[in-house]
């Protein structure tokens, strides 16, 4: 009890203190949870979703995926017969069996032709309106549709788009382009998290998106009372035999889910990573705290010890302060996570992902988690200052001695730090001279860890020079200030190194994610550079949006180009001269000009061959694998066609980027072995314009694509400006959140100088009488925060541009051979770093002015 009286009055004693840190294990906790928070509810709300849409079982065509989404490069999803349906009415347990039609290989687009699609990357879908849809859907204008010229949206996408009764659109798909006026909407009476959905009468959507009648992509069938799912699944099985897909709901459900939980799984996983790192500065932060106050209370630890308390004691005292602030911390932690993860929903709502507060989902292990991580990291980080509290000895302390200075110690630190930043460069070394990526990677990642925990402990070290270098350069200019703040910076090197060490955590990998980032936009620009020679790219913006015939007839008729060529994928399992089947395998199949439009690097053979009749090209590293050479025969078995035996006339080289690991074949010799009606769509498409005429080809393209407007044209200068936004967009996310790590450093800063003002109250005072000016003394503490700002930032963005630099001679070894450094960025880090050590100097500068002169030199 008097340990927990002695902590608590302590605890109140210097809650100012206190709550900077119980900030940084709010901040850390609240992201934790946020993060589990907000990936629950999105669970919860595709749960709901899936189970409200499913059917009991459903059967589809043998072709499709698990999701049900249409998978098929030719633009049409897999069908089955209508005689099917006929066929499981009939089978034990049905109470009802109804055929559906829908496809995701759609564009739909409005009177202006703008995209009536999610933003938020979610499917377009077109379907046919049946019972299971109106089980779970409410009409709540208008009526469904009744015929070709009719169609019924969903509520939510007419609200983005301001879509009304009458209002017309068009859907363009593979089979051609369907116009018809909005009839009806409908709202889910669940919540949609943001798909775009359009339903046309079965008939209409069977034309629009097969091309005829009397087929379905699904058969909807519910059982009859007391028939479990199960036992359903296993009857229309027996009733059909094995040529078709049948799912319970729950396996659709699963699937549906499976498909979602590894995109979730990457956020999750990626936000609980940038957690963890503002946890680890968070240690730092903590761990200088109760040193701090440790040191401050040197006096009454001494006198504790002299009436009596033993080590564990005091060491325990400390340890339940600690326990007092990581209980605080996590508590208000928790909470502060339930805002984030609805702020988290309101911005996905603005991205177009519709996440309702109605299904917020708070399961009891979220609080629990962040209870126990942030008690357990707060304790252990102020283990080393509470160790050290117990060893100060009553008579050290009532001398005011201090925790005595442990040479032996220092010596073994610095030693341990030499070592192990040593054995970090070794392995740093040795990935940049690895012969293959994933043997470089695992020794990348053994140095990242070695190289920082080096530092770290290496930290006081490298203070007690850098300090004295950056006070030479920077501080001297201000006169006797600026010395005063040097030597403050340097009185205590262990602080100093450990409240810079905080910064450079999130510094360096933010140093090294941009020097990646720069490298890898600067060696693909290379490569375009070196390889592309066609003057336009044609793509869809997402991987489904295929180009569809009726758009690849208008690219070619466009005025002012000199040629075009079509690329197309296709899937296939190949039998190679050594006997060996491989699995799946993509055939690259494009017209002969495409050895113009794109200059592949060759080991074997010229590329152009491989476009001739029954040819084709594989790649160096399948070569070797196969001990395939010129000459050799591959024999390609086709999934939507038949096998061809293709001699092999040219092997590419595996040192590029673009097309890297493809193999080639013209789409005149694929032709012959897989049918037109099963012929993939173009993933992509060249243009290269006449001499002279490239601007007026560029715009005749653009307008010619504005019938289909998930299309896009993009010339050399587009192509890798959308490159490097893309890498660019993806950045930022990754500093915003390592912004938190910052954040939770910045904190450090302002907490070491604050207890530091405090440690130095009677030599403030001092200082203040023999004539040191509020403004002098507030300049000092604003320069012994901006040195120790500025020594963190040397420390990570050396740290970041070296483990950039080894991450790049990886990225070299699959082509991205380009190392830049993104000086722009790695200076205006070092400059805010600067800015950063003000600010956080702002509030303990302005206390330590106004502190009264008498009272600070009488303070014992």
């Amino acid at each position: 009890m008097t340990v927990l009286k002695t902590s608590m009055r302590n605890f109140l004693a210097h809650k100012g203190r206190m709550a900077l840190s119980a900030v940084a294990v709010l901040l850390s906790v609240a992201f934790v949870c946020g993060t589990l928070v907000f990936t629950d509810t999105m669970n919860t709300t595709f749960d709901k979703l899936f189970q409200a849409t499913s059917s009991d079982v459903q059967v589809s065509a043998k072709g499709s995926s698990d999701t049900g989404e249409t998978t098929s490069r030719t633009g049409k999803p897999p069908v089955l017969p209508a005689s099917v349906v006929g066929k499981v009415r009939e089978a034990q347990g049905v109470r009802s069996a109804e055929g559906t039609v829908f496809s995701t290989s759609v564009t739909v687009i409005d009177a202006d032709k703008d995209k009536l699609s999610p933003t938020s990357g979610a499917p377009t879908i077109v379907g046919s309106w049946n019972g299971n849809d109106a089980r779970t859907m409410e009409i709540t204008s208008g009526t469904a549709p009744k015929g070709p010229d009719q169609v019924m949206v969903d509520a939510d996408t007419a609200g983005k788009h301001d879509l009304k009764l009458g209002d017309e659109i068009s859907v363009i798909t593979a089979v051609g382009t369907h116009h018809a006026r909005v009839s009806g909407i409908a709202a889910f009476k669940v919540t949609n998290p943001g798909a775009a959905i359009f339903y046309l009468d079965t008939e209409t959507a069977q034309r629009t998106l097969v091309g005829r009648t009397g087929v379905y992509t699904d058969v909807n069938v519910m059982a009859a009372r007391g028939v479990t799912d199960a036992q359903l699944k296993k009857n229309v099985t027996a009733a059909l035999g094995h040529g078709y897909k049948v799912q319970t709901a729950k396996e659709v459900a699963d699937a549906n889910q499976k498909d979602v939980q590894s995109f979730l799984n990457v956020m999750k996983y990626a936000m609980l990573g940038f957690a963890g790192i503002a946890f680890l500065v968070g240690i730092f932060l903590i761990i200088n705290t109760f040193s701090m106050l440790v040191a401050q209370r040197t006096r009454e630890i001494g006198l504790l010890r002299a009436i009596g308390s033993s080590r564990k004691q005091v060491n325990r005292s400390v340890l339940v302060e600690a326990l007092l602030l990581g209980v605080l911390g996590s508590v208000l932690g928790v909470g502060a996570g339930v805002g984030i993860a609805v702020g988290l929903m309101k911005l996905m709502g603005q991205m177009g992902m519709n996440l309702s507060t109605d299904d917020l989902t708070v399961a009891w292990t979220t609080p629990a988690i962040g209870l126990l991580l942030g008690v357990v990291v707060t304790v252990l980080a102020a283990y080393l200052p509470a160790r050290r509290a117990g060893k100060v000895s009553p008579m050290a302390a009532l001398r005011d001695a201090g925790a005595p200075a442990d040479a032996r110690a220092g010596a073994v630190r610095a030693v341990t730090g030499l070592l192990l930043t040593a054995g970090g460069g070794w392995c740093l070394y040795t990935a940049a001279t690895a012969d293959q990526a994933k043997t470089g990677s695992g020794w990348l990642g053994l140095g990242v860890v070695a190289t920082l925990i080096g530092f770290v402990v290496i930290g006081p070290l490298l203070a007690a020079g850098l300090v004295r270098i950056l006070g030479a350069v920077i501080l001297r200019i201000f006169g006797p200030v600026g010395r005063m703040a040097e030597r403050n910076a340097l009185r205590n090197p262990r602080r100093t190194g450990a409240t810079g060490a905080a910064l450079m955590i999130g510094l360096a990998l933010v140093a090294c994610l941009s020097v990646v980032g720069s490298s890898m936009v600067a060696s693909a620009t290379d490569q375009l550079d070196k390889t592309v020679g066609t003057d336009f790219i044609i793509q869809g913006e997402q991987e489904y949006n295929l180009i569809k015939p009726q758009m690849v007839e208008k690219i070619k008729a466009t005025p002012g180009l000199e040629r075009v060529t079509e690329y197309k994928l296709l899937d296939a399992s190949l039998t190679t001269p050594d006997g060996r089947v491989t699995k799946r395998e993509t055939i690259n199949a494009a017209d002969a000009t495409y050895v113009q439009d794109l200059r592949t690097k060759t080991v074997a053979g010229d590329l152009a061959d491989a476009y001739e009749p029954d040819s084709m090209s594989v790649f160096e590293g399948f070569a070797k694998d196969h001990g395939i050479k010129l000459g050799s025969t591959v024999a390609v078995h086709f999934e939507d066609g038949r096998t061809a035996k293709l001699t092999v006339r040219a092997i590419t080289s595996d040192e590029v980027v673009v097309d890297k690991g493809a193999m080639y074949a013209s789409i005149a010799t694929v032709a012959k072995y897989v049918p037109a009606d099963r012929m993939p769509l173009d993933q992509l498409m060249f243009a290269t314009a006449k001499d002279g005429q490239e601007a007026a080809a560029y715009k005749a393209l653009k307008s010619a694509l504005r019938d289909d407007p998930a299309l896009t044209v993009r010339d050399q200068t587009d192509f890798k400006k959308a490159l490097k936004d893309q890498i660019g967009q993806l950045l930022n996310m990754i500093y915003g959140l390592l912004a938190l790590a910052i954040i939770v450093a910045v904190l450090g800063v302002v907490n070491t100088l604050a207890l530091s003002v405090v440690e130095r109250t009677r030599e403030i005072g001092l200082m203040r009488a023999i004539g040191l000016s509020r403004r002098q003394l507030r300049r000092m503490i604003r320069l012994e925060s901006v040195v120790i700002a500025v020594f963190g930032a040397l420390l990570g963005l050396g740290l970041g541009m070296g483990w950039g630099a080894t991450a790049q001679k990886l990225l070299a070894l699959e082509g991205l051979k380009v190392l830049q450094i993104p000086w722009p960025t790695i200076t205006g880090v070092f400059v805010g770093s600067a800015f950063v050590g003000l600010f956080a100097a702002l509030i303990p500068a302005f206390r330590a002015g106004r502190m009264n002169v008498l009272n600070a030199i009488a303070t014992d």
